[in-house]
């Protein structure tokens, strides 16, 4: 299967949000999703699959509030799976948590749904080949069907031991404020192409992948930017192929009259909406 999730393509590649209590999200991030601890302290916790790779960071603010309602920010981040029976393992194993669920069959892909204790959305999914994918005039054809649970189960093979050391950050959702302005800052600025319209909805890529990155105006048009210590979507990286690749999506950026923030190798740059971008690579 095609690797959508390395060079040359740029993706995704770690995700910081923000939790109400440290220890109860940890509790949630480690018994519930299987995440492993890879650094710690009192306010913050970097998680992992594989036991070097930072995927997901969690911090607690000392001025922390609840996550906001009609805002934009995180609609959720998602964890790709390495195979199909993992995913029916990981469906398993959230039955017997009690934890509640939601499950789709978007034809590119299979997904589990689930929010935190906060209420940061989470997918877990595993995608179908590429070459089951049907694309008509450069956009792929993505649903929201109900999965066949009978089907999924029967392909588990064991036990859920917690996420797979090849679990990567497939792509991430976020809430908008407007989508046209959205959708030229992540085309014509970060270098992704729309590939699937949805109602209110855009999917981008690179590489030719069914979404690294989905923008949403479900929370309203006009959605206003949350506060900075709320609950929430802090910032998320994007990985780039080469420091070539990255400078000309700074210089892009920047002839859109976006912002980027340069601090020795760190480039922060700020969509339309205030959802923040470490530009790695």
């Amino acid at each position: 299967m095609k690797n959508f999730h390395r060079s040359p393509n740029t993706f995704v590649g770690e995700v910081n949000i923000n939790v109400l209590n440290l220890n109860t999200a940890l509790e949630f991030y480690r018994k519930v999703i299987g995440f492993q601890i890879l650094e710690q302290t009192s306010r913050k916790a970097i998680l992992t699959a594989d036991g070097k790779t930072a995927l997901l960071t969690l911090e607690q603010p000392a001025d922390v509030l609840p996550k906001e309602q009609g805002k934009s920010g995180l609609f959720h981040f998602a964890l790709l799976l390495p195979t199909r029976a993992d995913l029916a393992d990981f469906f398993r194993h959230l039955n017997e948590t009690g934890y509640r669920f939601g499950a789709s069959d978007h034809l590119v892909s299979e997904a589990l749904y689930i929010s935190d204790p906060d209420g940061n959305g989470i997918e877990v999914y595993i995608d179908r080949p590429p070459a089951e994918w049907t694309w008509y005039n450069d956009e792929v054809k993505m649903v929201s069907d109900p999965i066949n649970v009978e089907s999924l189960l029967s392909v588990s093979d064991g036990k859920w031991n917690g996420l797979p050391a090849d679990t990567i950050m497939g792509h991430i959702h976020l809430h908008v404020s407007n989508l046209q302005k959205a959708e030229e800052f992540y085309s014509k600025g970060l270098g992704f192409k729309v590939v699937s319209h949805y109602p209110q909805a855009i999917f981008t890529s690179t590489g030719g992948y069914h979404h690294h990155i989905a923008l949403n105006t479900w929370q309203g048009v006009g959605a206003p930017t949350p506060k900075k210590n709320s609950v929430g979507l802090n910032w998320y990286t994007l990985v780039f192929p080469n420091e070539e690749a990255r400078a000309r999506v700074i210089e892009q950026l920047q002839n859109l009259g976006a912002t980027v923030v340069a601090e020795k190798d760190l480039f922060m740059a700020e969509d339309p909406s205030g959802n923040k971008i470490k530009l790695t690579v």
